[in-house]
């Protein structure tokens, strides 16, 4: 594949520097020894492959003119001698081309393999790392696409088109060699349909690309759908939309197949046109090649052979339009695989190491601006300071850019102007990964992984024993529910803990951050969505782990943050109040409108801090 798929430029019309090939063959440079391992085998077992039509000459020529034949000018003038030879020889190659078929399997498939799984693994890695305003953008299903099938239809190429390639190739040289050798008057008739197969061939595949492009696309938007219905398949139910869902499947799978009918319908044709030019190419040698025999300008056994290698060199060009096929689709996928590789990552990873032994907690938004790609501004000139193992709260109506400043914080985006300091430091400066371990998030959004009770809990702190989950359980109030499960910690939540109450998850999410330990702790509506029971136990346990450490509270519920050290009212963007409950409340401004609505809701005993 190395000498055939090279990764020079070439002119208009060829392969380029941004194409989806070229940039594959710089991605696999790390496989260049296996590539040519398999090649090599791949080239040796066709040579031998077409051995056999020669050894079939000789034993004409034999049978023909015995004691004149070719062996017995090497000096074995005895018949049964010279079968015996030919024997052994067929009996060397039938086993050399069967160990060199077994090696290109084997070491294709190796490579398939060791390729599809490194490229599946960098780009997830890639996707980990993009901003999460590049997840909101797109849906989960087309993402999948691009790394499940994308990826596979590389394989599929690997496993069997690059072999055929070089196959093709090597055919086509060696018995082009041999008819210029050894029949040079008939070797054009063979070769004449060559050009046209080739020419065929690159004009199919041009006409090809544009038509696999648009099955990619249609195929990554059926994944999507498809995602999305199966994530969402509680509200299909319950809004009863089966067949409303059914048939919005049924319209991108018919998109998808007509897509498909589209490149089928053109690469059908291949093989039946290109059989025509084989026929002109066979039909010649057939012809002109007899009468040259009958007429003593060539041998017998030398006709045998031609007749035998013209099928070998022209017929094996029909797979041509099957492994182009797979190579078409191999490219529209590479492409989409290698565009989300191109995709640039917007947040960098400071140098500077951050220890959470040593974190302090003194948090600091100055002057910071944020505005959507679109140019929706969502937070203009916030300013606040959040001591040490302080306690402060964010309140507002939604859309205000609450949970756009914990997004910030946390470097889920890049503040657009101004900056955020950790400890007098621009947490820009910090390595990503030290930051984010000092930060413990609690959100109103819980995900639970599909897996254990006690593997959620230590998620995130992976080394932690059996004791130390259990006690963090204890304190998020959790541990005596948990034992109440089937299988206790060891009970499956299910995907995103469907099998556990809001309440339950909402436990076990404060167990993992107890679990962490972190020096600064954010509370995203951590009661926003449960019963007035499971709040209290939700606000006991954290009364416990707020303290000595920095915590920030979004809430609604004002009762749950109103003893917080300090209260942030914020709408459009803008920090509007700030103060302590009872200030606020002083002020008669828009928290104490929020308060007088609430007031008369039952208060939580035990409200933060």
């Amino acid at each position: 594949m190395a000498t055939l798929l090279s990764s020079h430029q070439l002119s208009k019309g060829g392969i380029l520097s941004n194409h989806p090939l070229k940039r594959l063959l710089d991605y696999g440079h790390g496989y260049h020894r296996q590539v040519w391992q398999a090649s090599l085998c791949s080239v040796a077992n066709k040579f031998f492959d077409l051995a056999p039509p020669a050894l079939i000459g000789v034993a004409v020529d034999v049978v023909v003119k015995q004691q004149d034949s070719i062996i017995a000018r090497l000096g074995v003038k005895d018949i049964l001698g010279q079968f015996l030879i030919l024997s052994f020889l067929t009996a060397i190659v039938w086993i050399l081309e069967s160990l060199f078929e077994y090696s290109y399997e084997r070491l294709w498939r190796n490579l398939a393999q060791d390729i599809q799984h490194n490229l599946r693994l960098d780009t997830y890695k890639h996707l980990q790392n993009l901003e999460l305003a590049y997840f909101e953008e797109r849906s989960t299903g087309s993402l999948m696409s691009v790394i499940g099938d994308d990826i596979n239809q590389l394989e599929r190429f690997l496993n069997i088109g690059a072999n055929d390639i070089l196959q093709v190739v090597t055919t086509v040289f060696i018995i082009g060699v041999a008819f210029f050798i050894v029949a040079p008057s008939v070797a054009w008739m063979a070769m004449l349909p060559i050009p046209f197969i080739l020419w065929g061939t690159f004009t199919y595949q041009d006409l090809l690309a544009p038509r696999y492009d648009d099955v990619r696309e249609k195929v990554s938007f059926l994944n999507s759908r498809l995602a999305n219905n199966l994530s969402g398949i509680t509200t299909i139910k319950s809004f009863t939309s089966e067949e409303y869902e059914a048939a919005r499947l049924a319209a991108d799978s018919d998109a998808y197949r007509r897509s498909n009918t589209k490149a089928i319908k053109l690469s059908a044709a291949f093989i039946p046109i290109i059989r025509m030019m084989i026929l002109v190419g066979f039909t010649a040698l057939l012809l002109f090649g007899g009468i040259a025999a009958v007429n003593g300008k060539m041998t017998v056994g030398t006709y045998s052979v031609l007749v035998f290698l013209i099928q070998r060199l022209l017929w094996p060009l029909t797979r041509l339009g099957q492994t182009f096929d797979l190579y078409q689709r191999a490219i529209a996928s590479t492409k989409r695989v290698m565009d989300l590789l191109d995709t640039p990552i917007d947040i960098h990873s400071g140098s500077k190491p951050l220890s959470v032994d040593t974190v302090a907690g003194n948090l600091k938004f100055e002057n910071v601006y944020f505005s959507y790609p679109n140019g929706t501004k969502v937070l203009n000139n916030i300013c606040l300071e959040i001591p040490a193992s302080n306690t402060i709260a964010i309140v507002g109506s939604t859309g205000s850019g609450k949970s756009t400043l914990i997004k910030l914080l946390l470097r889920l985006y890049e503040v657009g102007g101004g900056r955020i300091t950790l400890d007098q430091s621009n947490i820009a400066e910090f390595n990503l990964t030290n930051l984010r371990q000092a930060i413990g998030l609690v959100s109103q959004d819980v995900f639970l992984f599909h897996g254990t009770v006690a593997e959620n809990i230590a998620y995130g702190t992976f080394d932690a024993t059996d004791r130390e989950i259990k006690m963090a359980a204890k304190v998020a109030e959790a541990h005596e529910f948990i034992t109440k499960l089937p299988q206790g910690y060891e009970t499956i939540v299910g995907e995103r803990g469907q099998k556990l109450s809001g309440g339950q998850r909402q436990r076990i999410a404060i167990a993992r951050a107890i679990l962490k330990d972190p020096p600064i702790l954010i509370l995203d509506e951590a009661t926003s969505a449960v019963d007035n029971e499971t709040e209290a136990a939700i606000q006991r346990s954290l009364e416990r782990i707020t303290l000595n450490r920095t915590t920030i509270a979004i809430a609604h519920r004002l009762s749950t943050i109103r003893n917080a050290d300090c209260i942030y009212v914020m709408e459009d963007g803008q920090i509007v109040e700030a103060g302590i409950h009872q200030e606020l409340l002083e002020q008669n401004g828009i928290y104490a409108g929020l308060w007088r609505v609430q007031s008369g809701l039952k208060e939580v005993e035990t409200p933060l801090r």
